[in-house]
């Protein structure tokens, strides 16, 4: 009797071994994790698990209302500072105008001195003055240098707090499908804080693996079909394309994803397949005919 009742088994087996992909694998997707760049109280939030959002899109806002004073009080810092430098600019000139009269001065008064017309102590009292102000050009120079840059400090300040303003929106960067959310509007957030997971499921990635035998019948480019289950025994095969292949074996991964043995040396491969009608999902098991 037993033969009667293994017989069919060992035909379907033969069956299924004569037919049997060339290699298997897993959808992925490429996704993106969208985090926070400014902290604050989250004001906005409009993503939702499963939606399509565009590039672009501004799907968040971050409160700025510290941010937007800081600013107003870094600006009027930089006006102050501003005025600061004109003032000094302006006693420049009146001490440039001083010197003028007092160089005139202590060269008159020296030509006095060699013609016996004036004192030594008048002398020293010209050149005195002369000097002094040179001295006090020098210094306003150097202060108006420093003031200088103080308004360039404050105006990179002032940009960067632009900047962080503007970081305060969060802007969609990939067009895709919203995959996970980890936010609410209301909640306080930190820079670099993970907020939602978008990816584009228009193309997915099949990454399976084939043994040292098949790689040469695996090129970059090359069309091959996919078949993924359609439940009641029925499959349904869709067209793909080979966009990467491992320079590096590897151990095959468990669950066993060749057709050979287990303990065997494997090449991932992935394989973009355009995802028609969203029939491809995240982790759907696949298998793939050379």
């Amino acid at each position: 009797m037993r033969p009667h009742y293994f017989l069919p088994l060992i035909v379907i087996a033969a069956c299924r071994a004569e037919k049997a992909p060339d290699a298997y694998g897993n959808f992925e997707a490429n996704e993106v994790t969208v985090s926070a760049q400014a902290a604050g109280q989250l004001l906005t939030f409009v993503p939702t698990e499963g939606v399509h959002v565009d590039r672009g899109v501004v799907v968040g806002l971050v409160d700025t209302t510290q941010l937007a004073l800081e600013r107003l009080q870094i600006v009027a810092q930089r006006q102050a500072t501003a005025s600061r430098g004109a003032e000094v600019t302006d006693q420049i000139t009146v001490l440039e105008v001083q010197r003028d009269v007092a160089r005139r001065t202590y060269e008159r008064t020296r030509r006095l001195f060699d013609q016996k017309a004036a004192t030594a102590q008048q002398l020293d009292q010209a050149e005195r003055d002369y000097k002094t102000l040179i001295a006090q050009i020098d210094a306003a120079h150097a202060q108006r240098t420093t003031v200088g840059r103080d308004v360039a400090a404050t105006e990179a300040r002032v940009a960067q707090i632009r900047d962080l303003i503007g970081k305060s929106r969060v802007i969609n960067p990939e067009p895709g499908t919203v995959l996970a959310t980890f936010v609410r509007a209301g909640e306080m957030v930190q820079a670099g804080q993970p907020l939602y997971k978008v990816a584009n499921l228009d193309t997915l990635t099949l990454r399976a693996y084939v043994v040292e035998s098949q790689l040469s019948s695996v090129k970059l480019g090359q069309t091959v079909q996919v078949h993924i289950d359609q439940g009641n025994g029925q499959t349904i095969a869709m067209p793909g394309r080979v966009s990467w292949i491992a320079s590096k074996a590897e151990f095959t991964p468990t669950p066993i994803q060749t057709r050979d043995e287990r303990t065997g040396l494997s090449y991932a491969i992935k394989v973009l397949v355009p995802n028609q009608r969203g029939a491809l999902k995240i982790g759907m098991p696949a298998d793939v005919d050379l």
